[in-house]
Parts: structure tokens; sequence; C-alpha cells
């Protein structure tokens, strides 16, 4: 029994909380509408399913060693440029290496912190619903950004909505201590995620490469070359 309990756990992640209201309703329309006609009953039942599986949260085994910056979101790599930060970041007005990463509406979506460190600032920014791989998009869209201080600097994590997402949430406040991998936010339906980091770092993915929030290395702060990495589940 423990066997047949471990294997469905591991086909079905878990869904995130975020979720379950958006599950319960969408799962009494599929009963509710879907018992006058039997064709749009298995239409909704689809829907509820993606419903579930959009906001699914699947253990992660993150990668730690020291300057490691670890994938914040699911996705693709579709930025890897140097670029003036932000301005309401407040962090210096020079270049800095900017790797942004889209998610599509198949993507997980539940958010993992880059990096372990403080949250020194926490900026919501409201905007335009604009293509999220569009390279503006990080100027003009609805965004929600995080400045994070660790042992050797600081970095920035930007939450940004995209054609379809509506909402951007956070699960962190100003002053938290946050473990690398550890959970902060999502977005719903589909946006994108920028890491800022400073000019010179050394990155570890490449344009159109697919991420894992928690696991996917993104980029070396330290150049120090090979560094045994430890991991840990969550």
């Amino acid at each position: 029994m423990d066997s047949l309990l471990s294997t469905i756990t591991k086909a079905f992640p878990p869904i995130n909380r975020e979720g379950w209201p958006f599950v319960a309703i969408s799962a009494v329309l599929t009963l509710v509408i879907g018992a006058f006609w039997q064709p749009l009953f298995w239409i909704l039942l689809g829907l509820t399913i993606w419903v579930a599986a959009f906001f699914r949260d699947p253990t992660r085994v993150t990668p730690e060693a020291e300057g490691l910056v670890i994938a914040p979101a699911d996705g693709r790599i579709s930025h890897l440029v140097e670029v003036l930060p932000p301005p309401e970041l407040g962090l210096p007005a020079e270049p800095m290496l900017r790797i942004s990463i889209f998610m599509n509406v198949f993507n997980v979506h539940v958010n993992r912190m880059p990096i372990t460190g403080e949250i020194e600032k926490i900026v919501y920014t409201p905007g335009k619903f604009l293509n999220a791989e569009l390279d503006k998009a990080s100027l003009d869209n609805e965004r929600n950004a995080l400045v994070i201080k660790h042992s050797l600097g600081t970095i920035a994590c930007v939450q940004i909505a995209g054609l379809v997402a509506r909402r951007i949430v956070s699960w962190t406040t100003e002053g938290s201590h946050l473990t690398v991998g550890n959970r902060f936010g999502m977005i719903r339906f589909g946006s994108r995620l920028d890491v800022f980091l400073p000019l010179g770092t050394v990155p570890l993915v490449a344009l159109g490469q697919t991420t894992l929030a928690g696991e996917t290395p993104l980029a070396d702060l330290t150049r120090t070359g090979a560094t045994p990495l430890r991991t840990h589940a969550s």
C-alpha cells in the first residue's frame, strides 16, 4: 500500500494552496453544467484537469554552493543580456546581467528563491500586460520585484505579468530571510521571471534552455571554478 501511495504521489504532484479555490470552482461547474449536456461535461473536465495541473507544486532538489544562483521559475531562457536594472529597484544605474525565464501556461508557476539571503526590498509596479517574451515587458508590464541581499552582495528577482497573467502573488515580506529553493510566490497564468546579477557574473545557461525552479543553476557569482554541490529537498 505504501508503495502504491508513493507511486501515485510521484505521478500526481501536490496542488499549491493558491490553486484549490480554482480547482473547486472548475469542478463544481463541470458537474453542474455537464449534467445538462454530456459533451460539455468532458470539455469542462479537461479544463478542470488543466487547472489542477497548472497549480501543481512538485518537490525539487536544490543544489547549494557558495555563489550559485538557481532558477526561480520553470520555463525557457528567453533573454540573456546586459541592461540597466529597473529604476524602482534602487540599485546603482549600472549595467547588470539579466537572465529572463519565460513561463508558458503549461509550466509549474510556483517561484523559488534563486539564492539564500534577506529580502531587502519588495516593490510592486502596476503596468501593462504585453507579451512577456518581449524585451520591453521588463519595464512596461505589471511586476513585483524582490531585492535580495546575500553573502556576496545584492541581486534582484522580478516577477512579470504577461498577456494571460493577471495576478502576481507574493508569500514573503521585507526583512525575511529565505533559503535558496524556498517558495516565495507565483504568477497566474503564463508570465516571466527576470534575475538581475552583477556584471561579469558567469552564466551557466544558454538562450532557449529549459529550466526547473529550485533545481537549474543559472549563474556562478564566484567565478572560481568547479565547486562541489550539496542538495536539499523542499
